[in-house]
């Protein structure tokens, strides 16, 4: 399992955790904060950052987030690491608010119109900054809300929707839609060296020449199969070896679905789209 997927799996077996309750009100005690090593003393205190950092920790990533109880620090910590984005990132840190100092959580899930997260120190009604305890939370994507999103360097490379970030390694670009279904496995990356050798994986990118050339490769059946398993499809027949006008469509069709900009979608394949659709690897393939 990729570093993305253990900590979206810690955060959400905490949902439905509460702080606790004193003389008729909720007061900020929880499990947090003193299991955290430099934020024993933000105990008593609004603990939604303590929260993400408690979960990057507690799922062996604690460098890839910053360890602290304020959300303008988080902020300030990944802005100066040039890993800060308006756009949603799967396992990313969402912040609200001015500045973004006003409440945090792990996002789980994007579409065009919602993002889905994991918060502590909220509620499930209004989705406060000064909750009760840790809820699954779906919220407007487009809200002035939402500040921005820390990207953490997961191993494994990152899944996002910022379309600035396209064509960098370990990148997984999805403008607009994306879920915990989309991360890489930790030991199935397209760029992996085992990839390129022979004996199992995922196809390398073979080239946009490659496919201009109108080949005939079992690369080219292996592709049309996962295009037609990702419902994209626009075959009559097959799919076979020899590229056609109907794989260009159906690839069209692919670049559609995971958020290429309509100018990009050309039917071409390219690294990033290539590496997204995860094509198998295939014994005896040129």
């Amino acid at each position: 399992m990729s570093v993305a997927h253990d900590v979206i799996a810690v955060a959400r077996d905490e949902i439905g955790y509460q702080e606790g309750w004193e003389d008729g009100h909720w007061n900020n005690i929880q499990r947090y904060a003193p299991a955290v090593e430099g934020l024993e003393w933000a105990q008593g205190e609004p603990w939604c950052h303590t929260f993400v950092s408690w979960c990057f920790q507690e799922a062996g990533a604690a460098d890839l987030a910053p360890v602290t109880a304020s959300c303008a620090e988080g902020v300030e910590w990944f802005q100066v690491r040039g890993r800060y984005t308006d756009y949603p990132v799967i396992g990313g840190i969402v912040y609200f608010g001015p500045g973004g100092g006003s409440h945090t959580g792990i996002v789980v899930s994007y579409t065009d119109a919602e993002i889905t997260t994991v918060e502590g120190n909220t509620n499930g009604g209004t989705g406060s900054p000064e909750g009760d305890g840790v809820y699954l939370m779906t919220r407007p994507r487009h809200s002035s809300y939402i500040h921005g999103y820390g990207i953490p360097a997961y191993p494994e490379g990152v899944v996002l929707a910022d379309p600035g970030w396209r064509g960098e390694k370990g990148v997984t670009f999805f403008g607009h839609e994306a879920s915990t279904d989309d991360i890489p496995e930790g030991d199935d990356q397209p760029d992996r060296d085992h990839d390129r050798g022979a004996g199992g994986g995922y196809e390398p990118f073979p080239g946009e020449r490659w496919f201009r050339d109108a080949p005939a490769s079992p690369i080219i059946t292996a592709m049309g199969r996962r295009l037609v398993e990702e419902n994209c499809s626009a075959y009559r027949e097959g799919p076979g070896p020899q590229w056609t006008s109907a794989d260009r469509e159906s690839f069209r069709k692919w670049q559609r679905k995971i958020g290429d900009a309509p100018h990009e979608c050309d039917g071409w394949p390219g690294p990033l789209q290539w590496a997204a659709l995860k094509v198998p690897r295939t014994a005896g393939a040129s």
